[in-house]
This record gives structure tokens, sequence and C-alpha cells, in this order.
């Protein structure tokens, strides 16, 4: 681990990171060893580090939410909800906007996760804005890799311009959502995306909710 997380040396990363992981397994006590919670805040402070600037809050954020996952997919912890993971090739774009109109319109009735096949980069601000207007926070979101555990934690995956890099799970439920890739478009255009893929969202939202 030889990364740098906001400016500071590896020696107080690698304090951050134990921080966390006692964090975490108390959090999951019962669920998870402490050594499988250190490998995991370790291993996701890397997997960041790989696709973008890391601080000190996402390895906590996103080792949580795989931690979840990871219960999840082997039955330790209790389902109540359906879960929904949106994949694109970056995850700053079609991907997060999917996430966070699911989420906003769910009221927790579904689990939702984003992640990208490549992921890179920021979200752009034009995207924040889009979803601004309609009072859908992204400020907090960040670019997430795939990983094995949310696929098999996640109920139905979409994917949006993944193409061929998207993994496929079997005997998970995938739809793939023909919408195109606002990356450089102009506000107005992001709008129209984005009020497509709200359309998209409300449907799938309505079909689980009807679901037994």
């Amino acid at each position: 681990m030889t990364h740098a997380t906001d400016g500071l040396p590896a020696r107080a990363v690698g304090l951050q990171l134990d921080r966390i992981a006692d964090e975490l397994a108390d959090r999951f006590h019962g669920v998870f060893g402490r050594e499988t919670v250190e490998l995991f805040v370790r291993e996701t402070y890397d997997l960041l580090a790989e696709h973008a600037t890391v601080t000190v809050h996402l390895p906590a954020r996103f080792a949580r939410e795989r931690l979840l996952d990871l219960g999840r997919a082997e039955g330790l912890t209790q389902v109540t909800v359906p879960q929904v993971l949106f994949l694109c090739v970056h995850n700053v774009g079609r991907s997060q906007m999917a996430a966070a109109l699911l989420d906003h319109h769910a009221f927790g009735r579904v689990a939702v996760r984003s992640a990208g096949s490549q992921p890179k980069g920021e979200i752009p601000e034009i995207i924040t804005a889009a979803l601004r207007e309609l009072h859908v926070p992204l400020e907090a979101a960040y670019p997430k890799p795939l990983t094995d555990e949310v696929l098999r934690a996640s109920d139905v995956v979409v994917t949006m311009g993944c193409g061929d890099a998207c993994a496929i799970y079997p005997g998970k439920r995938y739809l793939d959502w023909d919408i195109p890739d606002p990356a450089g478009e102009p506000l107005y255009r992001v709008r129209q995306i984005r009020d497509e893929i709200d359309r998209h969202v409300r449907g799938l939202l309505d079909e689980l909710s009807n679901q037994p």
C-alpha cells in the first residue's frame, strides 16, 4: 500500500485504515471477524486508489457497502428489500444518475448500488446540477469499481453502455438500458438523458413494488 490519502504519509494512512477497520469490526460484530474486516478495508483502499484520488472517508464508506453486500450474498444478514445494481463504464454519469434517482423514489424499499467496469475521474458538476434541479443529491457520490460481492448481492443488474466489459453473473436478472452517454453534453441534453433515466427508474420501481 503506497498510495497517498489526503496528502498523508503512508504511516498515517495505515493508522487511519486501522481506525476504520476497528469501527467496522464493531459494526459487523457477530457477522465478520476482525481479520476479514481489515482485509476488506485495505483492499478497498487499494481498489479506489487505482481509479481515483482517495480521501480518508471513501474507504470507510465503500468497505462498509462491500461488507453489507458480502453478508447479504452469503446469507449472513437479513434481507428485507430487493437490491438493484446500476453499471456503466466510468460510473460518473448514467449509473450514478440512475442510482440516485431510484434511491430518491424508493424511500428505502430498494437497496441501490452503482459501479463502473472502468471507473475513473470525478462526477462532473453538470451531472450533479441536473439532479439538483429535481432535489436529488449527488454531492457525496464517487466512482466505484465493480466487485464480486455487489454482483452476488444484487437481484437486478442494469447495464448502460458497458458492452462486453460488464461481467455476467449466472442467476441474476439483467436489464440493458440503451441510454446515451451524457459525457461532454450540454445541460439541456443532460436533462433529457436524466429524464429518460428517470422514466426507466420509475418503471423498474413500479415493477419491483408489485412483486410478491
